[in-house]
């Protein structure tokens, strides 16, 4: 009777369709730890639109518009970083060293997570001719990475470079 029942239960499972599907990865900060986690959501016709997973710039987003987008970042932001995570949380060394040398001079800082999407992370490189992160940009003008923040810093020029921006008297 087992044997019965479990050979029935087996077919009726090998006879239904595959759901496609769309398998997203996120992480979370979440007491101190990331934790990491994925979601599946199927994309057939029956799934509500609130269930859907979305991103912050839209997926499809022409090159021009992404580009727009970094454009106005740096413009409207005197201190932008893009990196790997977020000041609070960073996601990597050198996206962490970034973030502490520019948090000794108290100024504000603009950051895109480029983790989130992909197509974003590509635009800033495009639009720096620079191939990796972070990527600082001061007043408009492209810095480059943790490496080069930090050298400048122990310089001196970046005290220099900040002095307008810069909200802490030295």
């Amino acid at each position: 009777m087992a044997a019965a029942l479990s050979s029935k239960f087996l077919k009726g499972i090998a006879s239904l369709q595959p759901l496609r599907s769309s398998t997203r990865l996120a992480s979370v900060y979440q007491n101190g730890m990331m934790r990491s986690y994925s979601t599946t959501v199927p994309s057939d016709s029956d799934t509500h639109d609130d269930f859907k997973p979305t991103q912050k710039v839209p997926s499809g987003s022409s090159t021009d518009s992404l580009k727009d987008i970094v454009e106005n970042d740096v413009k409207e932001n005197p201190v932008m970083i893009y990196m790997k995570g977020v000041p609070e949380a960073p996601q990597c060394g050198f996206s962490s060293l970034a973030v502490r040398v520019l948090q000794q001079y108290s100024v504000p800082i603009g950051s895109r997570n480029i983790l989130e999407d992909q197509d974003l992370k590509n635009a800033v490189k495009s639009f720096s001719h620079w191939p990796t992160f972070p990527q600082i940009f001061i007043k408009g003008e492209f810095i480059g990475g943790s490496d080069i923040i930090l050298n400048m810093h122990k310089e001196g020029e970046l005290e220099e470079k900040l002095k307008d921006v810069n909200q802490k008297s030295h």
